[in-house]
């Protein structure tokens, strides 16, 4: 299993934060690596999609669970990854700013596609792609 937690101070209040990742549509100009989503169904806060990852364009299946203005729960149900990624959000304010704590936390198991030689290396472009994605979102609000 791969597991990798990554967080994010944001100086942006929750609405705005919550704006941008809740598109999920727009997803590929965060997340380095997610070529591409097609919608499957929408039915209230679930949607399944289709995508393509990597640079080989492989295909993946997922669900995306929204609750609105706290979390976006990722099951990959098919493809090269099979697992979890969580986005929570904690708002936070003092006098002065307003910031929104943003965490990405992923839990994974490679598919047997992934010689083991490089699944070290898969580990770290994910971890790489979620810091990537944390910073292309703080610049997105700003």
């Amino acid at each position: 299993m791969v597991k990798i937690n990554a967080s994010r101070g944001i100086s942006a209040p929750l609405d705005r934060v919550w704006d941008i990742i809740s598109n999920t549509d727009g997803e590929p100009r965060y997340w380095r690596g997610l070529n591409a989503v097609y919608n499957v169904s929408k039915k209230g806060n679930v949607i399944e999609r289709e995508v393509a990852v990597g640079l080989r364009g492989l295909k993946g299946r997922q669900t995306v669970v929204l609750y609105p203005k706290k979390s976006i729960e990722l099951t990959l149900s098919e493809g090269p990854m099979i697992g979890t990624r969580i986005i929570t959000l904690i708002p936070s304010s003092d006098n002065e700013k307003t910031t929104t704590r943003v965490n990405v936390s992923w839990d994974v198991k490679l598919s047997d596609n992934i010689p083991l030689l490089f699944r070290g290396i898969v580990r770290e472009r994910i971890a790489e792609a979620t810091e990537e994605a944390l910073d292309r979102i703080a610049r997105a609000v700003q």
